[in-house]
């Protein structure tokens, strides 16, 4: 029986999977054409592409942060152009550990009901040291319809946040955390109540993830506890929290929620209060 990867996959597992859907999710949030330009100069053999702003966000629905979660039926449509099929196995990868839009199209794919999904570990550095299949041509994906429901259960929405501020749980660097610098948002600070993991704490040096037991001390280092089943991750936009939901799972760990609209939504209302410091 073949064996499904729902959190991380190396990549001498994927060269040896045969048969998966892989997506490559490279994206430069100063530069959100680099993405696609790298892609087209060298992806792994018979990848296709997701681009962050045009086909794992959508229009503001019921979040409005700076990268909001597209309607189901339009992640249906994005998946199936993808050439999706229900069951399949899909491996996603970029070029920053996961933070990016990979553990983005991760979550998105559970959110909707499709389980077998990972995220290659370390990336496509991780692919190219390992002398993997590499291409220059883009492969032509025969469409599916998928199919999938969303779990609406996993998402925390602005309204929700006030009963859930001492579940929440931070993923952007310290320094933004603490309100010192912010560099993207009206105004800095965190959510009051919650706490700071920052995703990067989740890799070693080499790019790729922590061990299981390296992540639950990590997390409990920056907790002071672990986080569980009632935990709710949010970073600036909704895309690096939901590294850190990847690696509350893959440490063993009970599947967090995520607050998708995050900072960038919840600071946009000045009286909506900002907490600063630790």
């Amino acid at each position: 029986m073949t064996q499904v990867f729902t959190t991380l996959i190396t990549p001498s597992e994927l060269a040896a999977l045969g048969q998966a859907r892989i997506v490559d999710c490279r994206f430069d949030l100063t530069d959100p054409a680099r993405g696609a330009a790298a892609f087209v100069a060298g992806h792994i053999a018979g990848a296709v592409y997701a681009h962050l702003d045009h086909d794992l966000s959508g229009a503001p629905l019921d979040d409005a942060g700076r990268h909001p979660l597209p309607r189901p039926d339009q992640l249906c449509a994005v998946f199936g152009r993808l050439g999706i099929s229900p069951g399949q196995q899909v491996v996603c990868y970029d070029d920053m550990g996961g933070a990016l839009a990979a553990a983005r199209l991760w979550w998105l794919l559970r959110y909707m009901g499709h389980v077998e999904v990972a995220v290659l570990d370390g990336g496509w550095q991780a692919w190219q040291a390992s002398g993997g299949a590499e291409s220059s041509s883009v492969s032509q994906v025969s469409p599916t319809i998928f199919q999938g429901a969303p779990r609406a259960a996993q998402r925390v929405l602005l309204a929700d946040v006030p009963a859930v501020q001492e579940s929440l749980v931070d993923a952007r660097d310290p320094a933004r955390f603490r309100g010192e610098v912010e560099p993207i948002d009206p105004r800095a600070g965190h959510i009051p109540g919650a706490r700071n993991h920052p995703f990067r704490r989740n890799l070693a040096a080499t790019g790729t993830f922590l061990t299981p037991a390296a992540l639950r001390e990590a997390f409990a280092l920056s907790l002071g506890t672990l986080p569980t089943a009632s935990t709710v991750h949010y970073c600036g936009s909704g895309v690096s929290a939901c590294h850190n939901v990847l690696a509350q799972m893959h440490a063993g760990l009970p599947e967090p929620r995520l607050y998708a609209g995050s900072w960038s939504e919840w600071c946009r209302d000045p009286d909506r209060p900002a907490a600063v410091g630790e």
